[in-house]
């Protein structure tokens, strides 16, 4: 509507059509604010959704940290497990030498035992009671020759005791030599149980630590699609606030062309009330010479009266 269009229409259209941008402006005003009400609402759920999801983004950064550290352990746990494997293999190379030496000494002493079939003393006082008999005791030539054979059978199986004592000693002085090397391959195998303990651990709680991840990260996933899912609502309605605004203003600049007419109006109906009150005020004036304050403001002001 023009100012033209609006300089035609009487006081009472005017007025019917200002009520009316009146009411238009205050349906659009209650629908702006219902607007901004809805994305209050929305807003509020938004916050309460983000606050979830940051908080269980925060735990999942703790868990991520303990899993890391306890990956660092497990590994540290792993390289010292490797490293103290490499020296039990060495002792055990070790020992398995010196197991080998001992048992090749039995294999030999076994033999000289089965040799001997007697201790050196048992079978040196059967020689010493051979010999004498065969020294001194008057035997015929026969039993004589039995005996010669039974000493050289006697020496023979001293020879072998002696050398299975030998033997004997040298393992036992094996035993004595290589015993740091059994302890330590004992010590060693502690030593891996513990860190492989250690280990399994630090193995057990990242896993445990990687499976609450994963479930809090579902979690969190799952509010972070709530949030976007709310944003796809509020889209729609936020994109309502600029042609409402719009509206209004436009509502506002075409309601002021009516208001302005309806006050030019206004204004010509008191200067034409002014204007008669004037007339009458002189004519009582000029007739009777009263007057009261409303008439002197008014005789004042269209010059009829000085001070």
């Amino acid at each position: 509507m023009t100012t033209t269009e609006a300089s035609t229409m009487s006081e009472k259209d005017l007025k019917n059509t200002v009520n009316d941008y009146r009411t238009k402006i205050t349906h659009n005003e209650r629908t702006l604010k219902g607007v901004f009400r809805d994305l209050k609402l929305h807003r509020t759920n938004i916050d309460e959704l983000k606050e979830k999801r940051d908080k269980l983004n925060a735990q999942v950064k703790e868990l991520a940290t303990k899993a890391r550290e306890d990956k660092k352990l497990r590994d540290i746990a792993n390289e010292n497990i490797s490293e103290i494997k490499g020296t039990r293999d060495e002792i055990r190379s070790e020992k398995n030498k010196v197991t080998g030496s001992i048992t090749e000494l039995k294999t030999k002493r076994d033999e000289y035992n089965k040799q001997s079939r007697g201790s050196v003393e048992s079978l040196s006082r059967a020689y010493a009671a051979e010999l004498d008999k065969f020294l001194n005791a008057d035997i015929p030539l026969k039993h004589e020759i039995d005996i010669f054979e039974k000493l050289s059978d006697l020496g023979e199986r001293i020879d072998a005791a002696s050398q299975a004592d030998e033997l004997h000693s040298k393992i036992v002085e094996t035993y004595r030599s290589s015993e740091s090397i059994y302890k330590a391959d004992g010590t060693v195998g502690k030593d891996v149980k513990g860190l492989a303990e250690e280990s399994q651990k630090h193995h057990l709680s990242m896993l445990a630590s990687y499976k609450k991840i994963d479930e809090l990260r579902k979690e969190a996933d799952l509010y972070h699609a709530q949030i976007k899912e709310t944003y796809d609502v509020v889209s729609p309605i936020r994109e309502k606030i600029d042609p409402l605004k719009a509206k209004i203003s436009e509502l506002r600049d075409e309601l002021s062309v009516y208001l302005d007419k309806l006050n030019e109006i206004q204004v010509e109906k008191d200067e034409k009330k002014l204007d008669e009150k004037h007339i009458v005020a002189k004519e009582k004036f000029e007739k009777t010479g009263r007057m009261s304050l409303e008439d002197l403001r008014l005789l004042m002001e269209k010059g009829d009266l000085k001070l």
